[in-house]
């Protein structure tokens, strides 16, 4: 972006401004590194939480059929029981895929992207002013 900077007549306010930009920078490098985090975070979970949530459901599969063919009786109990259990499992890594799948993940990216930019456009800023200010 181009800015009036020209509309800057005294040294001193350039450092003004510097100093502005200085903190505004320093919170968005505090604020990236947050992202990145969050973003490693998010990516290293929705891999872990795929996986087990593909386990969660081979063993259903398996369970039902073994179900299916189990006589009425105390074995069959425990395999409902523990069909019970997973299917309950299953429902707490779909919620948690919601929470920090794919989906998730691109939002996270799409932080990531945009502090990036507006770390760049700071640093386009304090350019600016900086060079303005050596022509005073």
């Amino acid at each position: 972006m181009n800015y009036t900077i020209n509309n800057l007549t005294q040294v001193s306010d350039c450092d003004v401004l510097l100093t502005w930009a200085g903190k505004e920078k320093a919170e968005l490098t505090f604020k990236k590194i947050s992202e990145e985090r969050l973003t490693v975070k998010y990516s290293s979970t929705s891999l872990e939480v795929e996986s087990e949530l593909q386990g969660v459901l081979i063993e259903l599969t398996a369970l039902d059929s073994v179900i299916a063919s189990l006589p009425e009786g105390e074995i069959k109990e425990d395999k409902l029981k523990k069909k019970t259990k997973l299917v309950y499992r299953k429902f707490l890594l779909e919620d948690r895929k919601e929470s920090y799948g794919t989906i998730a993940l691109l939002e996270k990216e799409l932080d990531l992207e945009r502090v990036n930019k507006e770390i760049e456009e700071v640093d386009a800023f304090i350019l600016a002013i900086t060079n303005h200010k050596a022509t005073l």
